[in-house]
């Protein structure tokens, strides 16, 4: 079996992610299956230069929000897990309900009921209640919640290396490393100011 990643991006502010997290899987040698919502079109548009063929140019396959019958959509296809980058609310209130009324929704679904590693950059802020419950009841089904908050002991140096970094860390979660982290080594190694 050849290692296989799903990447969801939904309609979150942050597309970068997304579309970042593709181009830093591409040394990794992973089948990488992609699957883009409506909304996440939109926020591309919005903001970024993307088209969805160069995001297309980036996996093995780019999947149709609306085909249910896609191979990531049965948990006999089999996968390290996903990750949605951005997570958008709705679809976090949809993986958190079981509502699997679209690709992105139902290909989370068979990867937590599979027991496999479902990582979700859940974007908003402030968060109200429901988007709380909603993270815990994700987190008991087993999924990571992984918001995109940026590490300040890196000390990056622009928002390309803050993205990185997130993404770096996400990737760990998949035992894959991006060499994009700086890693922690303790305070007694940080230089001096």
């Amino acid at each position: 079996m050849s290692r296989r990643l799903i990447v969801g991006i939904s309609g979150a502010s942050g597309f970068v992610y997304g579309q970042r997290l593709l181009q830093m899987l591409q040394p990794l040698e992973l089948e990488v299956h992609l699957v883009v919502s409506k909304s996440a079109l939109q926020t591309m548009a919005c903001e970024t230069q993307a088209k969805l063929s160069d995001l297309s140019a980036m996996v093995h396959q780019l999947h149709r929000n609306e085909d249910i019958g896609a191979s990531i959509a049965s948990g006999s296809f089999r996968t390290l897990g996903m990750v949605i980058a951005p997570c958008s609310m709705k679809t976090l209130a949809e993986i958190a309900t079981g509502n699997a009324g679209s690709l992105l929704s139902r290909a989370a679904d068979v990867v937590l009921k599979e027991r496999r590693r479902l990582v979700l950059l859940a974007r908003e802020t402030p968060l109200s209640l429901v988007h709380l419950r909603n993270m815990v009841s994700v987190t008991e089904m087993g999924a990571i919640v992984a918001p995109p908050v940026p590490a300040f002991y890196a000390r990056p140096q622009n928002l390309d290396e803050m993205v990185d970094h997130t993404l770096g860390r996400v990737l760990d979660l998949f035992d894959l490393d991006s060499a994009s982290v700086r890693r922690w080594d303790g305070i007694a190694s940080r230089p001096s100011n």
